[in-house]
């Protein structure tokens, strides 16, 4: 069964950092392509970045660069998201998601649960 477990989310004031981490098992961790996306209130479901370990283009959305940088780590079977100088404008619920295509919610199969992120100005 394949699992993805967000964790690292929480408050924090604008210009600050966090570290969001996605745990992922129940597949082999090198087959598939993993995002980041999120979801403010009332708004429609965005991709942030995603990365495929065993090579390939990384991806971020526009909004982001610069600023976050995603990871993972084989041997933990874990994805990282580090974002810093975060804005208000970055609230919402992150979620990990995989085997999907560039940062296309709907082309992902796997999604986690979601964490969320508050920024406060």
């Amino acid at each position: 069964e394949v699992q993805l477990v967000e964790s690292g989310g929480g408050l924090v004031q604008a210009g600050g950092s966090l570290r969001l981490s996605c745990a992922a098992s129940g597949f082999t961790f090198d087959d598939y392509r993993i995002g980041w996306f999120r979801q403010a209130p009332g708004k429609e479901r965005e991709g942030v970045s995603s990365i495929r370990s065993s090579g390939g283009t990384t991806y971020y959305a526009d909004s982001v660069k610069g600023r976050f940088t995603i990871s993972s780590d084989n041997a933990k079977n874990t994805v990282y998201l580090q974002m810093n100088s975060l804005k208000p404008e970055d609230t919402a619920v992150y979620y990990c998601a995989a085997d999907g295509l560039y940062l296309v919610p709907r082309t992902y199969k796997y999604w986690g649960q979601g964490t969320q992120v508050t920024v406060s100005s």
